[in-house]
């Protein structure tokens, strides 16, 4: 079945083009480079792996409730709607949000894709060109993850939100070499990682449970990368030159902010928008969800010497100021280990059947034997 057939809302065209900015770099330095890139580079090569393996894809999943999703947390939840819907369309309803999250998740992959190209096209230093190399293909592996997802166990697309396909647009349009590394490592990627998270350590289904926390063991290394090559940028950097990149963080962040409502999914069971974005702004767990969203962006942002008083008072107006002070590397070393801990578990399972069947086949054979 065609993807086509499988969009709640036709996309807009099969193909959205983006006129190429910026020029191409080439390095004739092949010296060995900065330790620390060079040395992520070699974990990016390190953990390369392959998603129809590594990740368990005989694991059933109900469409309609793929994440274990509580009443509490959809929007409609205690509204006059709510009292109005069966079972079955609270089932929907589920199918639906748990299709935009994914759906959005598996675009902004594309366009992580697309930016790591870019990066490797355009950044000047041949160490940043190797490990971007190595994130296009972990972008690649995440859209083909994602991708799957959705088309064999929820069955359901929604299109790009027009915030992130805004963010997108602004983010490739750009000339200047280090913008995909801040639109893409800083902003997006670091409000993915952390809806990544949320849903990592809420749910209750092993496969999306198994996925997102595989993703995220690759995206802390995209984060670093990003932190790495950003600061020291930044620190040759004029006064007005840095203002300039603060505001594109600031409309950034609030193209992000606003992005996570899900109104798309309440237009589509026949509430009209006001009245959608309205009940989207009411919901606690949307308040909570959105300062969560900005655990990993805000410490980033201050951590490469993007903290002017203009974007510190825009943090101050969103209610995350104080994040800046939080540990990316513990939050980044916690997504590995949680990681590693899926692979453990699943590696032991799959260990203790096996002398299970290698025992049953020796008990089998010995009574044939007697």
């Amino acid at each position: 079945m065609s993807t086509h057939d499988l969009y709640v809302n036709a996309p807009a065209g099969p193909v959205w083009e983006v006129p190429a900015a910026g020029a191409a770099r080439f390095s004739w330095d092949y010296d060995d480079g900065r330790d620390r890139l060079l040395a992520l580079y070699q974990k990016g090569k390190d953990k390369q792996w392959d998603g129809a393996t590594r990740i368990d894809w005989s694991i059933e999943v109900d469409p309609y409730d793929p994440l274990g999703t509580p009443d509490e947390v959809l929007t409609l939840h205690g509204t006059r709607h709510w009292a109005k819907m069966t079972e079955k369309n609270k089932g929907d309803l589920r199918r639906h949000y748990s299709s935009w999250q994914f759906s959005q998740f598996l675009h902004g992959e594309q366009g992580a894709m697309v930016c790591a190209a870019r990066i490797v096209e355009s950044v000047p230093d041949l160490d940043a060109k190797f490990y971007s190399a190595t994130q296009t293909m972990d972008e690649a592996r995440h859209a083909e993850i994602y991708g799957r997802f959705l088309h064999e166990k929820i069955g359901m697309l929604y299109p790009i939100n027009d915030n992130l396909r805004g963010l997108l647009d602004d983010t490739l349009r750009d000339s200047r070499w280090d913008m995909p590394y801040l639109g893409m490592q800083v902003l997006i990627e670091g409000l993915a990682l952390a809806a990544f998270g949320m849903i990592r350590d809420t749910t209750d289904k092993p496969l999306p449970k198994q996925i997102l926390a595989y993703v995220m063991q690759d995206e802390a290394r995209h984060v670093a990368f990003g932190r790495m090559a950003l600061r020291d940028y930044y620190r040759q950097l004029t006064d007005a030159e840095l203002r300039e990149r603060e505001e594109f963080v600031i409309e950034g962040c609030h193209l992000m902010r606003d992005r996570l409502r899900g109104v798309e999914v309440l237009e589509n069971f026949g509430i009209p928008r006001k009245e959608a974005e309205e009940l989207s702004e009411q919901s606690e767990f949307l308040h909570l969800f959105r300062k969560l969203l900005f655990s990993r962006i805000v410490p980033c942002v201050k951590d490469i010497g993007l903290w002017g008083e203009r974007l510190q008072k825009a943090y101050l107006d969103m209610g995350v100021f104080d994040l800046g002070d939080s540990s990316l590397d513990l939050l980044m070393r916690q997504d590995e280990e949680i990681a590693e801990a899926l692979d453990r578990e699943r590696f032991a399972a799959e260990e203790a059947e096996r002398v299970a069947e290698v025992e049953a086949a020796i008990e089998e054979g010995a009574a044939e034997v007697s």
